[in-house]
């Protein structure tokens, strides 16, 4: 309330800590801006702080940046949309700043500020601040008009309209190629709102000029221009004017426009349609699939889910399974994890019989691949392969890459298949469960990273989730129960975490006849982390077993623990016990 009482002390005090050696001290009076226009009042921010804020142009780069951020939002503060041109000439000056991302955000706020002006403010005002900056003498003001004109242009009049074509035409034949990227940057944004009639006349013809530039830079950003463009021309226009520059572009002397076309391509196809997909693209795909640089075929790689699924089966296995091939023995290690990232996706494209006859020994090859990332992208996504060959098969022909992986030396992996047994258990059977899977569940819960331990006692709560108690009791529980004894301590505690989760889904009878007297022979271990997770386990069973049982045998191993000599053994007995006793009496 005082900053309303002294009006002239918030302006002050904001001058004073911009004019501040401290940045900081700069930086924290901008992020006031708001609480201190609201103190001037609409009439003196006018006045004086957009004045103000004009003036300051040349200070740190980190302060205009925030300049320009909360102008873009300050309409309430000036008097609303009817004044909001004040906000523009601190914005133009923000627009011609060296510093690209002070220049971005001035462009971003402008944008925000021009989709809320009355259409007469805009004609009056934001129009000639475009044209004003796209004739600018210094590079970075024409920069900044090319994000511009997609907002200026829908409420242009007709002459004005003209105009800005022109101009915009001769922002893609600047001198300096930053001018030029920004142009190709914008082109589908400005394309948007450009009448359909000028599209094939003025649009395109910029377009097909900037798709023959002698820098790459821009010859990229052109790329990102093809979909948008394709999106709104007539099939027949895009097979004309887009699909032969997609198509050379494909062939590019710089492996960074074939890379943009690698990861745009796919998009393209609906735009052309069908026939030219088949008889322009597929080649171009291919390729792609088979560039010389590695980044390009990671681009590629990392599509042929999606580009498959544009085509047919048949396309699909004649021109793109081949390179798929040779992909997965790829010298780049990164160009394979793609593949192996997206090539599940690819069977039900193809089917059944072609998965299996072509599809599958790729996957085997790939789940034997000397790079992790490679095998944990393939058992990532076993369930779309799955769906399409069905599990018996499946388990068949990779159950010894499974067992070979659950042995892996690294530990994401053998987590990766962790996370897969209870699907592989459920769908496979008890009975191969048993003889193939059951020694690997327990071998897991030794592991020597903790990741893995926690996984495996939790993977035998999910197995006695799924195949039931009584199989539970008679293969799992006795195994992991004789964990209990081992002589490293970790290993112990795994088995009373594994305990705490078995016991909701084994029940009261199994939990108290079985699980309970383990878990309180090891309140005796000599390991204070034992006696502690005991503690922790103990009051994980209160809601599990009878309140008898609470009494009788929980409750004692507590208060004999909440004595030990170690402070952290005594601190969860006690937690326990207090527990307890809120179970009972309620």
């Amino acid at each position: 309330m005082a900053m309303v009482d002294e009006p002239l002390y918030p302006i002050a005090i904001l001058i004073d800590e911009l004019k501040n050696e401290n940045i900081q001290l700069r930086l924290n009076s901008i992020r006031k801006l708001t609480t201190i226009a609201r103190a001037l009042g609409a009439e003196r921010t006018r006045r004086e702080l957009i004045p103000f804020l004009s003036e300051n142009s040349d200070d740190d780069d980190e302060v205009l940046l925030a300049v320009a951020e909360e102008l873009g939002a300050f309409i309430p503060y000036v008097g609303g949309v009817e004044y909001a041109d004040v906000l523009l000439p601190p914005l133009e000056t923000l627009c011609t700043i060296e510093e690209t991302c002070v220049r971005d955000k001035a462009v971003e706020s402008l944008c925000k500020i021009g989709t809320q002006m009355r259409e007469q403010e805009l004609v009056k005002y934001f129009i000639p601040l475009v044209k004003r900056l796209a004739a600018g003498e210094w590079f970075t003001a024409r920069v900044s008009s090319c994000g511009l004109f997609h907002i200026a242009y829908p409420i242009a009049p007709e002459t004005e309209k003209t105009e800005l074509r022109t101009v915009y035409g001769q922002l893609c034949q600047d001198d300096m190629p930053m001018v030029r990227r920004a142009a190709a940057l914008n082109l589908g944004k400005f394309s948007a709102t450009v009448e359909a009639s000028y599209l094939k006349t003025n649009i395109i013809s910029i377009f097909e000029d900037l798709a023959q530039d002698d820098q790459d830079s821009v010859r990229l950003l052109v790329v990102e221009s093809c979909a948008a463009l394709g999106k709104l021309l007539e099939p027949e226009d895009c097979v004309a004017h887009i699909l032969p520059v997609i198509v050379n572009f494909s062939q590019d002397k710089s492996w960074r426009v074939r890379y943009m076309v690698a990861d745009q391509l796919y998009e393209l196809c609906e735009a052309v349609g069908p026939e030219p997909t088949r008889s322009d693209l597929v080649p171009a795909y291919v390729r792609l699939l088979r560039d010389n640089e590695a980044e390009v075929r990671i681009a590629a790689a990392g599509k042929v889910t999606k580009f498959s699924e544009i085509l047919n089966s048949e396309l699909a296995i004649q021109h793109i399974l081949p390179c798929v091939k040779d992909l997965s023995t790829d010298s780049s290690q990164h160009v394979r994890s793609a593949l192996a990232s997206v090539i599940m996706g690819m069977a039900p494209v193809l089917g059944k019989e072609a998965t299996i006859e072509q599809l599958l020994p790729i996957f085997l090859s790939l789940l034997k691949d000397e790079f992790p990332d490679v095998r944990l992208n393939i058992i990532s996504k076993l369930d779309q392969v799955n769906q399409v060959i069905g599990i018996d098969l499946l388990s068949q022909s990779l159950f010894p890459s499974i067992v070979e992986l659950a042995e892996d030396r690294h530990w994401r992996v053998r987590l990766a298949i962790i996370e897969y047994i209870p699907l592989l258990a459920t769908q496979l059977g008890v009975e191969f469960f048993d003889d193939k899977l059951g020694a690997l569940c327990m071998q897991w819960l030794k592991d020597k990273v903790y990741s893995i331990r926690d996984a495996a006692a939790n993977n035998v709560k999910r197995l006695a989730e799924e195949l039931g108690p009584e199989w539970a009791m008679q293969h799992i529980i006795p195994q992991v129960l004789d964990i209990i004894n081992d002589p490293h301590y970790l290993n112990r505690m795994t088995v009373l975490q594994a305990i705490s989760l078995l016991a909701p889904v084994l029940g009261s009878q199994i939990t108290c006849s079985t699980l309970l007297p383990l878990v309180v022979n090891a309140s005796k271990d000599r390991v204070p982390n034992i006696k502690f997770n005991v503690a922790k386990v103990l009051q994980s069973l209160i809601p599990v077993v009878d309140q008898s049982v609470v009494v009788e045998t929980i409750r004692p191993c507590l208060v004999e623990l909440s004595e030990d000599p170690d402070v952290d053994v005594r601190f969860f007995a006690s937690q326990a016990l207090q527990s307890s006793s809120q179970v009972m009496s309620s």
